[in-house]
């Protein structure tokens, strides 16, 4: 099989990734990279330096970033549906709800949650309020330019639902929508129902005792 996965299921941004190839029905080989041993990083990083997650290999073809990773599975490997409409305009809405979530809603959930890995007693409690109050900042954007469709961007599933899911889902454990986020909240209840995005979060169940505020998360994320 020449088509590679390297991931890890406890992180987000490999979610998006494997959400994707579900949609698709691509078939892969997965293989998961320990970050944490020495040896296991300086391999990965033998192919692609900055040694991040996910990295698509594609027979002789290594692959980085999760939006490239998208559009070149959508482009080279397509199923039967589309991670990008043919339209270009609706490519671009596309385009922008991915690069939306990804930088409004993963980039401040991150950077919580790496505060959060760190001591009690090294945390920077003003820098976990500044990524709690982004991450409300951008709940109200999303609020406010989401319409009653299915999805971000319509009624057909792309690569932007497939970068909302996770970091929806990581993003709402440290700041839980409120009643002023009814759409936000609808979506995101429709996400998790999602095939592909409920088989990411089994595949992170047994990952999950590692996630810093696993005593938040909800009861049916944990077990059937």
């Amino acid at each position: 099989m020449a088509l590679t996965l390297h991931y890890h299921p406890l992180s987000s941004h490999c979610w998006k990734l494997l959400i994707a190839l579900t949609e698709l029905g691509t078939p892969y080989e997965a293989q998961m990279v320990n970050l944490g041993d020495p040896a296991a990083r300086t391999a990965f990083a033998g192919l692609w330096p900055t040694a991040k997650i996910p990295l698509l290999v594609d027979g002789d073809r290594v692959v980085p970033e999760t939006a490239i990773q998208m559009e070149y599975l959508d482009h080279h490997h397509p199923g039967t549906t589309r991670l990008l409409p043919a339209d270009f305009d609706r490519q671009l809405q596309v385009r922008l709800w991915d690069r939306l979530f990804d930088q409004y809603v993963m980039d401040p959930m991150q950077r919580y949650i790496g505060q959060m890995l760190r001591s009690a007693e090294t945390r920077d409690a003003l820098a976990l309020a500044a990524h709690e109050q982004a991450l409300g900042q951008a709940y109200d954007l999303i609020e406010g330019r989401r319409s009653d469709a299915t999805w971000a961007t319509g009624e057909s599933f792309t690569m932007a639902d497939c970068s909302a899911a996770p970091a929806l889902f990581y993003a709402s454990v440290i700041r839980p929508f409120s009643a002023t986020h009814p759409r936000l909240a609808a979506y995101y209840e429709r996400l998790l129902a999602r095939p592909s995005v409920w088989a990411a979060i089994v595949q992170a169940r047994p990952w999950f005792q590692y996630y810093p505020l696993r005593e938040r998360l909800d009861a049916r994320f944990l077990s059937d």
